[in-house]
Order: C-alpha cells, then structure tokens, then sequence
C-alpha cells in the first residue's frame, strides 16, 4: 500500500515507485481502492497504474498471483495467493494482525478479511508482511488454531477485543 511506494508523506520524501520508473518501464499493480493515494504521493500518473479488484490475477514470468482484496489496516490492503503460499502483508500475522488505526483502517473491515482468510482452501502457508513472531511462517491451519484474532466468533466479540 501507499506508504511502501516512496514518495511525499508526512513531511518526509522517500525514494520508491518514482525512482524505479526513471530507470526502467515497469508495470505498476495497485488496488483500485488506493491507486489516488498512490499516484498522489508518488506523483505517477493514474494513467500509469494498472488497477485491481478482489479476485483478478497477475502473471510475473510463468507464477500466477491470485489478488485477495482484504481491507481494514487499510482500504486497499491486499494479501496475494500464489501456488499454496498466501503474502498476508499487513493484513494477517502469525500473532495478530494489522493495525486499524490509520486514516481509512477499519476495525470491521479487518474481522471480515480474517474471516475471508481464514476461509481459503488447501492449507496455504502464511507469510506475513511483519516477523512479528518466533517463525517467518506457518500454516494457515495453525494461525487459525493459534493466533489470538481467530478466538472470536463474532462481531460483537472482535469490537471487545480490538477496543472498538
């Protein structure tokens, strides 16, 4: 998401997407949900991102990425699911899961991504965006089994522990 881009944000200026773009033509893949943040911090275009919505695929080389729209650290935080290994970013660790405190998180949002996770088939094993935890890895069967965010079973519960 946008603040792993480069750019202009809170003051600083960061070197990212822009940098890379001056040095060689690159596709650049954004959820649709953040694609103006990324364009306004970076300063690319719109008309040089390529947009996704929940569900699309990329192909880089002969690998196939399914992208899994899962907003709540933010609105367009995405996990990617690529033969039997899920890239959960920030949205999933081993030991919790990601903020929702920064402009446009959402606490509900999150609940209902985990559950979206929680939900995949085939056992994939979770790599999350942060090592938070004593392992880089697990299976999602034992971040299920393990990890404090999937001890709830409503909404009401998650609103409780999330302090919401």
């Amino acid at each position: 998401h946008p603040d792993h881009v480069g750019g202009s944000m809170m003051g600083f200026e960061l070197k990212g997407l822009a940098e890379l773009l001056e040095r060689v033509s690159v596709p650049v893949h954004v959820n649709t949900h953040e694609a103006l943040w990324v364009s306004r911090v970076t300063g690319i275009p719109m008309s040089d991102l390529t947009t996704h919505v929940h569900g699309d695929t990329v192909e880089v080389g002969d690998i196939e990425i399914e992208l899994l729209h899962t907003p709540g650290h933010t609105p367009g935080s995405q996990c990617f699911l690529l033969d039997g290994r899920l890239v959960a970013g920030d949205t999933l660790f081993l030991d919790g899961c990601g903020r929702t405190d920064f402009p446009g998180g959402d606490v509900d949002e999150m609940y209902r991504s985990l559950q979206q996770l929680a939900a995949l088939s085939g056992d994939p094993t979770v790599f999350p965006g942060h090592w938070y935890s004593i392992e880089p890895s697990a299976a999602l069967s034992e971040v299920k089994r393990s990890n404090y965010v999937y001890k709830v079973s409503n909404l009401e519960q998650w609103h409780a522990l999330m302090g919401a």
